[in-house]
């Protein structure tokens, strides 16, 4: 695993030109006509198959919540970190922290895109605010009280929630072969339908602002210093914490702990 710390000046510029082309797609009038018709399909679709159907509404409403978002966090960490998976034993540290540096890139674009969007007037409510169809939050109220159910937003462009399950899944499958590439990719497409059919979120807000933000960040991340220079300094901030877990029992064997065949 290696990430270089040059300037990578044809992928760069390559990565931001398809970011642009996405974007204008969804922006020009002709084309915008062919991404609405996907926004609408894709929510009469997904949100119209619960009707009907109590345990398929309860495992969507429970798959919209923070929880399970915690629960996907731990399952997308667990196959970053486990050696042999994707990474050897001397490449989980660089491999974490190039992701988290990845993260802390992605919060800046992010904001940046959000507020420019605001700007421009690209902002819009959720499909489920829009065409309504079946809240579930409404459905599931003790659900929503105690870890509320996303079904809903105001301001639903770009998917924040997307970019990071795209973020991750592009990381993973650059270094991933196989049918380990196509399970993390699977993986990351899975974690992305329950804001679509709970309606918190239209198919664009994923695939074009969501696809935007990923692409702009790995430009960056992996096309100039920036991505290896932040995660050489995460790496090295944390390394007090990294040297203390090594002394507490059971958790010194993770492999990411263990320093002993690290180089």
């Amino acid at each position: 695993m290696r990430v270089q710390a040059s300037w990578r000046w044809p992928a760069l510029l390559g990565l931001h030109l398809l970011a642009a082309l996405v974007l204008a797609s969804w922006l020009w009038p002709t084309t915008r006509e062919l991404w609405d018709l996907a926004d609408d399909a894709a929510y009469r679709a997904l949100n119209g198959s619960l009707e009907g159907r109590p345990v398929w509404m309860a495992l969507w409403a429970f798959a919209s919540t923070r929880l399970f978002d915690i629960l996907a966090g731990g399952l997308m960490l667990a196959l970053l970190i486990r050696q042999d998976w994707t990474f050897r034993r001397h490449e989980l540290r660089p491999a974490l922290f190039t992701f988290i540096a990845l993260l802390a890139m992605l919060l800046v674009v992010r904001s940046l895109f959000t507020k420019i969007g605001v700007h421009f007037g690209w902002q819009h409510a959720s499909p489920s605010v829009v065409l309504g169809g079946i809240q579930l939050s409404d459905q599931f109220p003790l659900l929503e009280s105690v870890f509320e159910v996303k079904d809903r937003s105001s301001r639903s462009f770009p998917g924040d929630h997307a970019s990071v399950l795209m973020l991750w899944g592009l990381f993973m499958a650059i270094f991933a072969r196989g049918w380990k590439r196509v399970t993390v990719l699977a993986i990351a497409t899975v974690l992305m339908l329950p804001r679509l059919v709970a309606g918190a979120h239209w198919l664009t807000d994923d695939v074009v602002g969501g696809l935007v933000i990923t692409l702009v960040v790995i430009a960056w991340g992996f096309c100039t210093p920036a991505g290896s220079h932040l995660a050489h300094l995460l790496q090295w901030l944390a390394s007090p914490a990294l040297r203390l877990g090594g002394y507490i029992p059971l958790v010194n064997r993770l492999a990411l702990l263990d320093t002993k065949r690290l180089r």
